[in-house]
């Protein structure tokens, strides 16, 4: 399947007053954000990419432009020739689009409509958030269904506690904020192209399509209780960066193939 990455956003709340970079070209070890994502599409096997961008799109297709697949795999250099031990990126295929500098996310997928409107279903990516989901379940469970989208809900992330308060101001209860019964949207989504009948020019893909998609029993959510981190500001950033160099990276899992269920007899 194709997968559609929103890229092109100012991100205010990562800048830093110095830097120009988009959000998603912030770095994560040796790579950025965005390449952390688009190698973790790829080890399910999801390669075609189409890059919605805007803000810094020098940066993005700067960066692909002169990739170096040293940088993240082993090699063997002879003679001055580099022979490469693995690879990252030789089998993806990346679609550069710009969709405007201050495009809302609907408008963005909008513009992109064409790179996509032939699948049946297509991926879509907020680029700044990191999981170890298992999307093939994710996938299986939308396929199955007759929904136009289904998003990823995880549970709330900040650490702050809900507290319950009786008539008297007595508290009656304290619970740490995921413990709730709520969900957030996630930011991966799996959609189908009748996703675009909903989406007016200048519109947002939440507001607009999800939002009276899900009025119509047509929004499915996938829940999910394991590893998920946005880097939406630079403190989240720096988390997942001080993750990677302690070798917690349960979001890489190409660094850990999945070992086949045997089929039960």
């Amino acid at each position: 399947m194709k997968v559609v990455l929103f890229c092109g956003g100012y991100g205010m709340r990562m800048r830093d007053g110095v830097s120009d970079l988009p959000k998603p070209m912030h770095r994560v070890g040796p790579r950025p954000l965005i390449w952390h994502v688009m190698r973790y599409y790829a080890h399910f096997g999801h390669t075609e990419f189409v890059l919605c961008m805007g803000y810094g799109a020098e940066h993005i297709k700067d960066y692909f432009l002169h990739y170096s697949e040293t940088a993240s795999n082993d090699f063997v250099l002879h003679g001055g020739q580099v022979e490469l031990l693995g690879s990252d990126i030789q089998d993806w295929t990346i679609t550069f689009a710009h969709t405007g500098l201050d495009s809302p996310i609907g408008e963005r997928l909008r513009r992109v409509r064409e790179h996509v409107e032939g699948e049946e279903m297509f991926l879509a990516n907020y680029a700044d958030v990191l999981t170890d989901l298992d999307l093939d379940a994710m996938v299986d469970d939308f396929a199955a269904s007759d929904a136009v989208g289904r998003l990823l809900a995880v549970p709330p992330q900040p650490a702050f506690h809900c507290v319950g308060i009786g008539e008297d101001d007595r508290i009656t209860a304290i619970s740490p904020l995921q413990e709730m019964p709520l969900w957030e949207n996630g930011g991966y989504f799996v959609l189908r192209p009748e996703i675009f009948d909903y989406l007016p020019e200048g519109g947002d893909l939440i507001a607009d399509a999800c939002t009276p998609l899900a009025r119509e029993g047509r929004m499915t959510a996938h829940r999910h209780r394991g590893f998920w981190q946005s880097a939406d500001t630079a403190k989240e950033r720096s988390m997942l960066e001080a993750a990677y160099q302690a070798g917690r990276r349960p979001w890489m899992l190409w660094e850990n193939p999945r070992i086949p269920v045997p089929v039960q007899s």
